[in-house]
């Protein structure tokens, strides 16, 4: 008797910390996590799950997906968005019943997005996640790196984390779950990282073709708001009609302007790169600060866009 007991003893003890472990049991579960991907934007969207394209959306269209996996983003390139997530809105989903939404930090919000876990909300768990706006706080500006820890008396989690305890719990995630694209907000356009006090803007505020564009101290004045979104872009001065303009042969030293704003026209269609270059699209030429002179007044210019190159770096 005394020696059948101690090796099923050291089974117990051996079984403890495996059962003690709610991550390594809720693995074991053998559930995947049921998602639920609705469209309610004014256009069909891509839909990229990771960084693989999974399917089109039409309007007011779903799609179901399973997983075991928690790293995968789910997101759309739609409305100035890019299939690397670039500028895009994306949920995200870690172990433990954590979700949240993750945001471009330099740039407008493709779409809106929400994440509903099909739970009842009670004490701060199981909530919506909803952002509209770029300056939402529901929404990490990069990927959270950690999660607070769990155990039976964790409070809930303070937003953009979002935590639904339950297992098994099916997420419906929403793109444009107001029905539109966010409003389009204008930003200032700032030579390298921001860090300078120094904006692009329309030279004398003179809102008129051929008005070069140069560099000057920010002051709040509408010469320096401009529309400009990631990816395929025109770069079109807030509240006008005119736009960010290359010329008809831009090239290197080529002063830019304001003219105005054409649809399709090779000289005005730029994209914002994931690099925080401002390209000519198709063209090899950039937005570009003259040998990096910040003096007032500098004219910038197309430049050949070359990697780190940091005269070719803005921030929005």
């Amino acid at each position: 008797m005394i020696t059948t007991l101690k090796p099923l003893a050291l089974l117990l003890a051996l079984a403890t910390p495996l059962l003690a472990d709610s991550t390594v049991e809720k693995r074991q579960s053998g559930y995947a996590t049921q998602f639920i991907i609705r469209n309610s934007c004014p256009a069909p969207v891509n839909l990229y799950i990771g960084s693989q394209f999974d399917s089109t959306l039409p309007v007011g269209g779903n799609t179901t997906k399973f997983s075991y996996i928690y790293t995968e983003l789910f997101f759309t390139d739609a409305n100035g968005g890019n299939p690397n997530g670039a500028g895009t809105t994306r949920a995200g989903f870690f172990d433990d019943g954590y979700y949240y939404i993750v945001k471009d930090e330099v740039g407008p919000l493709n779409t809106g997005l929400s994440i509903i876990p099909a739970r009842t909300p009670s004490n701060g768990y199981c909530v919506s996640a909803t952002c509209l706006q770029n300056n939402c706080t529901t929404a990490f500006n990069s990927i959270p790196a950690r999660f607070p820890p769990v155990n039976e008396f964790s409070p809930p989690p303070t937003p953009p984390y979002y935590r639904c305890p339950e297992l098994n719990t099916t997420y419906s995630i929403t793109f444009c779950p107001d029905g539109g694209w966010p409003l389009k907000g204008s930003f200032r356009i700032k030579p390298g990282y921001g860090a300078v006090n120094k904006c692009l803007e329309v030279r004398g505020g003179v809102v008129a073709n051929g008005t070069p564009v140069q560099i000057y101290d920010c002051n709040g004045t509408p010469a320096q708001e401009w529309y400009v979104g990631r990816g395929r872009t025109k770069v079109q001065l807030a509240g006008t009609n005119f736009c960010l303009d290359a010329g008809a042969v831009p090239a290197n030293g080529v002063g830019l302007k304001i003219w105005e704003c054409y649809d399709n026209l090779p000289a005005q269609q730029w994209y914002f790169t994931s690099d925080n270059r401002i390209a000519l699209e198709g063209q090899g030429q950039c937005l570009d600060l003259p040998s990096g002179d910040l003096s007032n007044a500098r004219q910038v210019q197309t430049w050949q866009c070359t990697d780190n190159d940091f005269n070719q770096v803005w921030s929005i």
